[in-house]
């Protein structure tokens, strides 16, 4: 009897404490789904506007020629112009999935200047010096959302003085002999990698390389008078950094 009454109270209680439960259930608080993640795309599309600094070299090469009559004299030695430049820069661009197509104006003040004792006459020292630079170019570049690389290639346009003057050691140890002026056109190829740290502000580094060949000159003495003709070649490497702002919209949401 005492077994069956255990029994009987144990289903009981069972019964009683099922519908708590589901009415405990029940009355649970409602949980809102989290919201979905949402990506955000930079955009590099638009004009820009920027200034750029660094430090550059050309390496220069002087033949001497017959003047009036260029045949080749001999060769007076080369040097590297180095120093350093500051600028800015205009461009545009737009951007097709990470693809990004630009074109950019570039116009440089610089002082980059060096000078060598001439090889084929010892009382002359050949001293160059680059004022300023222009590049025209277009770019091709991948993106990896706010990451950029991108290779350049255009047209360049260099300011380039020439003076000779008497070499240390000589009477009269820098009086100026003979110069010249001269605006060269050449080319240019380059690259860059750029990163932008606010929705329309960039930051980047520029290597770039300008050929500007050989060209011949005549470098006139103080008076007026012609003083002697030079064949001289050049090419010139930079380095810069380059702070751009870009007029448009900023970021893209990506859900």
């Amino acid at each position: 009897m005492k077994k069956i009454l255990f029994a009987t109270i144990g289903i009981v209680a069972l019964g009683l404490s099922a519908p708590a439960s589901a009415a405990d259930l029940a009355t649970r608080p409602y949980t809102k789904a989290p919201a979905p993640m949402v990506a955000t795309i930079y955009d590099w599309s638009g004009f820009y506007i920027g200034i750029n600094g660094g430090g550059g070299s050309s390496h220069k090469c002087w033949d001497n020629v017959v003047l009036g009559g260029g045949a080749f004299v001999g060769g007076e030695g080369c040097h590297n112009a180095t120093g350093g430049t500051v600028g800015g820069q205009v461009g545009y661009r737009w951007q097709s999935a990470n693809w990004v197509f630009g074109l950019e104006g570039q116009g440089n003040w610089a002082d980059f200047s060096g000078d060598n004792v001439s090889v084929l006459f010892p009382a002359q020292r050949n001293r160059t010096k680059i004022d300023a630079f222009g590049l025209i170019t277009g770019q091709v570049g991948y993106a990896w959302n706010n990451v950029l690389f991108y290779v350049k290639g255009g047209g360049a346009v260099v300011a380039d003085k020439y003076n000779i003057y008497t070499a240390p050691g000589f009477a009269g140890a820098g009086t100026l002999l003979a110069s010249a002026k001269d605006n060269r056109w050449g080319g240019t190829v380059g690259a860059g990698l750029e990163f932008g740290f606010a929705p329309n502000w960039t930051v980047g580094v520029e290597y770039d390389h300008i050929f500007l060949g050989g060209r011949t000159l005549t470098l006139n003495a103080p008076g007026g008078g012609a003083f002697q003709s030079d064949h001289i070649s050049q090419n010139v490497d930079m380095g810069l950094v380059r702070l751009n702002y870009r007029f448009g919209g900023p970021v893209i949401a990506r859900y």
